[in-house]
């Protein structure tokens, strides 16, 4: 792809605050909150992701501010790949 001046890179999203996943964790708003709150504590930050996290690594790769980035896999997880 350099031939075509064509960057590849990966973003790997941790667990996010979506819609989808938020309806994956139960049926029930309980069981869901519960999940979540479990979800949350098994990440280094306390905390789920949210869209807009995920949207501004996006970014970065495709800006030029990138542009000595290639073969990256950006992890946006708040560190749980890094235990």
């Amino acid at each position: 792809m350099k031939e075509r001046k064509i960057r590849v890179n990966v973003v790997s999203p941790g667990a996010t605050e979506t819609p989808g996943l938020i309806d994956s964790l139960g049926d029930t708003k309980e069981k869901r909150d519960k999940t979540m709150d479990a979800v949350a504590a098994a990440s280094p930050m306390n905390r789920l992701g949210t869209p807009d996290e995920i949207a501004k690594a996006v970014v970065f790769l495709a800006s030029d501010d990138s542009s000595y980035i290639t073969g990256a896999d950006l992890f946006v997880d708040g560190g749980a790949g890094q235990i």
